[in-house]
């Protein structure tokens, strides 16, 4: 890292005053909260928002080496693959890509920008504390970015690590990680706690035998070292962070050829965050808080013949005061700054046609004021109103609104609705390089907009008595309709065009889901999802591209009486898509099912997992269109709607020595 680069962390870090930030129930979240279990009758109950918290035992339910295989068994984010050639992954919720939510470490934003197409890699599983994803409008604290939700992620704190933990994973592809997390306490005020994570994927896999590797070799080591300060009202973290990652893909360095089409991909990013709060000891719970982040992101992006590569620097600030004014009412308001610095250096391998070659330099700063207030009348009526004032150097002054309501007339039945919109910069290439994937040319158009979006969404949760156990339902609607949008249009032959929205875009998601524990230990998921997301290509009103018209998802999880062994089964039903380009005589991908199975044994100091993944074997048949001519116009590895990989086994171990 240069010298420069070292004094602007530490600027944004050592900028101001500091304090740490409060959630709108009071809840500091420096104190994070352990969810064991019950996440659905945790969401459905306790929180105004459409709110679901991924706790330590879900997240153990599956492999979960990453953030983006935590999902494995929530039925409302999907995780695909953005092409066939680089393993970059995106989020889709109601119905949109991830660029739509906004990701959250800590309550901060975090992962934005060119960290956006590898970002699910970035954190590994055995950090996370837990996972919380907010569906819809969410609270206007955060910024305005979020338009379809927000997705936190709790990290594990020094004081509760509680000694030394660890995983160690390897896969039938021969891909190997290990992790590690151990805390000291140095007093009974400070404790510190180091985090290490290792991944090799380094061999080469084509079951296709297209002359391109199904997935690319991956080399990744990251470290994080956290400070934890506890004493009375006072509370203070630290941690800083560090991640090298190395991607090699494309065409195998085997095969007879003297013109490879090579992937390369090398990224160095650098965090820093550092959160402090004060809490007045009285009636009132009466806080001050403020958070300052800072993220350092230097990405070297060779595909085939195109080069981009990108340094994105951003800083974050943000200064909050919240009290009780009585127990009925509570009243957040604050202050918060985001500063976005990015340097591109493109050479696309159609230079003739495309019109973003060249050195490109773009500061960004906004500037932002806040108020949320929350009513709550007893335990059956919360509402909680939020403004914000943004204002832009590029884009000036922008008003964000947003409102929940929550209403439950008796203990079986919870109503909720929400509404607000939402605002984010676009930032066409940053934001999607693993597009460069392609023989097109690519056209960006000159001015993009700021994009702008409403959300409204109403959802059900009912706590039904069956056989004396509680069936939980919960049944939600949403929809979100764009007046600016970056469209991608990949509906020409030879051309790929990042434009502004001229037309209609929007989203509507409907989905019903139900929990229900047959035996003690034993407990099925059901969930069915329905959804419609159009956009207007070239003046038409279309389907949005590799977006599932529907999804089914059926989880089975059984723990026996001991809680030695546990078995977990998820199964899932994806439905058709649309295909920007035929391919054969159609323009429709076929509905699939994926199964996946994990067995879990524990003993007293460590417990060894073992399970598959995608065990249809159901894959996409050519992933790479015109993998024989990677040169040519036809070339394009970004239609991907399936797994490229087949059957995959794995097993691990996971271990945790207590000091304490």
């Amino acid at each position: 890292m240069s010298t420069k680069n070292t004094i602007s962390l530490l600027s944004i870090l050592c900028a101001a005053n500091v304090f740490a930030q409060t959630d709108s129930t009071n809840v500091n979240n420096l104190e994070a909260v352990e969810v064991k279990g019950g996440k659905f009758e945790f969401r459905k109950k306790l929180s105004v928002e459409n709110k679901e918290t991924i706790g330590s035992t879900d997240l153990l339910r599956a492999a979960c080496c990453n953030l983006g295989e935590s999902f494995t068994n929530n039925p409302s984010v999907d995780v695909n693959y953005s092409d066939a050639t680089t393993g970059a992954r995106q989020i889709k919720l109601l119905g949109l890509s991830g660029t739509y939510v906004q990701m959250l470490t800590e309550n901060f934003p975090n992962l934005r920008g060119a960290a956006i197409p590898y970002s699910l890699n970035y954190i590994p599983g055995t950090w996370m504390q837990s996972i919380q994803v907010s569906k819809g409008a969410s609270s206007v604290k955060n910024g305005p970015e979020s338009i379809t939700g927000q997705i936190n992620v709790e990290m594990l704190k020094p004081h509760l690590i509680d000694g030394v933990l660890g995983n160690i994973y390897i896969n039938s592809k021969l891909k190997t990680e290990a992790n590690a997390a151990g805390a000291i306490r140095l007093t009974n005020k400070v404790s510190t706690a180091l985090l290490l994570h290792a991944e090799n994927a380094s061999m080469a896999h084509d079951e296709n035998n297209d002359g391109f590797l199904d997935m690319p070799k991956v080399k990744q080591l990251s470290l994080a070292n956290r400070w934890g300060y506890r004493y009375k009202h006072v509370l203070s973290q630290f941690m800083v962070k560090m991640l090298h990652e190395e991607r090699d893909g494309g065409q195998d360095k085997h095969q007879s050829t003297s013109d490879r089409y090579g992937i390369m991909v090398n990224t160095d990013r650098y965090e820093g965050q550092w959160k402090n709060a004060y809490m007045f000891l009285d009636e009132h719970n009466t806080s001050i808080a403020l958070i300052l982040a800072g993220q350092l992101h230097d990405a070297d992006n060779n595909i085939g013949k195109s080069v981009y590569d990108v340094n994105n620097n951003t800083g974050y600030a943000q200064l909050l005061f919240e009290t009780d004014l009585t127990p009925m009412h509570n009243l957040a308001a604050g202050i918060s700054y985001n500063y976005d610095y990015y340097k591109e250096d493109v050479e696309l391998a159609n230079p003739a046609t495309s019109n973003c070659n060249g050195r490109h330099r773009l500061t960004e700063a906004t500037v932002g004021a806040y108020a949320q207030y929350t009513l709550k009348l007893s335990d059956k009526l919360t509402a909680m109103a939020g403004l914000r004032e943004d204002y832009n150097e590029a884009y000036g002054a922008f008003f964000t609104p947003r409102v929940h309501l929550k209403y439950s007339p008796s203990k079986l039945l919870s109503l909720r609705a929400s509404s607000g919109k939402g605002y984010r910069t676009p930032h066409a290439l940053a934001e999607n390089s693993p597009l460069l994937a392609t023989g097109r040319a690519i056209y960006i158009t000159p001015n993009l907009n700021q994009e702008e979006a409403w959300n409204h969404g109403i959802s059900a949760a009912f706590s039904i008595p069956v056989a004396e156990k509680t069936l939980l339902l919960n049944a939600e609607y949403y929809y979100t309709d764009f007046l600016q949008q970056l469209v991608v249009n990949r509906e020409q032959d030879s051309l790929l065009i990042f434009e502004n929205l001229d037309g209609r875009s929007y989203s509507h998601t409907i989905q019903v889901d139900a929990t229900y524990p047959f035996t003690k230990g034993f407990e099925m998921t059901a969930a069915y999802r329905w959804q419609s997301a159009k956009s207007t290509y070239d003046g038409c009103l279309k389907e949005r591209p590799l977006t599932s018209r529907y999804k089914g998802m059926l989880t089975l999880s059984y723990k026996t009486p001991l809680e030695i062994w546990q078995f977990d089964v998820t199964g899932q039903l994806i439905g058709p898509m649309r295909l920007y380009k035929a391919v054969g005589n159609t323009d429709k991908t076929p509905a699939y099912g994926l199964l996946n199975i994990q067995v879990t044994r524990e003993f007293r100091l460590f417990s060894v997992y073992i399970g598959g993944e995608n065990l249809t074997n159901y894959k996409q048949k050519n992933p790479i269109m015109g993998a024989d001519t990677p040169w040519g116009t036809n070339f394009d590895a970004t239609q991907i709607w399936a797994p490229t990989d087949g059957i995959m086994g794995y097993i691990g171990l996971r271990f945790k020595f207590n000091k304490y």
